[in-house]
């Protein structure tokens, strides 16, 4: 996905707050003399899901389903010269965010952000103290 063969990598997550919300990052970087990022993967428990839908109004691509209650998009950057692509899912109130600052040319680089959203958001959101949401009573 990033290119690297042996990259540096650094970060944490924290699912022992007080609050019983996690958060934390993790980024990937080129192992050269720059440390240049090539990929963060950003949890906050300051996610609201009105920020993720005004992206979905003004023409974001939306994130396939993924999780119950959960609602994302992804794209690119059009103006970026290293093939970045992003993807950002909410739930409740965690927001977890993936960004390839340097994609590899040729490849799909937003399918690669969507593929690792796929695999990590289910475990990320759910340890970050996260519900599933509950169908609301008495609809109809």
């Amino acid at each position: 996905m990033t290119g690297e063969r042996d990259p540096l990598v650094s970060g944490y997550f924290n699912f022992d707050r007080p609050s019983g919300l996690g958060d934390g990052n993790c980024a990937v970087y080129q192992r050269n003399g720059d440390r240049m990022k090539v990929l963060q993967i950003i949890l906050v428990p300051m996610g609201t899901e009105e920020r993720v839908k005004d992206q979905l109004r003004i023409g974001a691509s939306p994130l396939p389903s993924i999780m119950p209650g959960a609602i994302g998009y992804y794209g690119k950057d059009p103006f970026s010269k290293h093939a970045s692509a992003h993807a950002t899912i909410a739930r409740g109130t965690a927001l977890l965010i993936v960004r390839l600052d340097r994609g590899v040319e040729g490849r799909d680089n937003e399918a690669d952000v969507v593929a690792l959203m796929k695999l990590i958001a289910p475990k990320l959101i759910t340890s970050a103290g996260t519900p599933a949401p509950t169908p609301s009573a008495g609809k109809g």
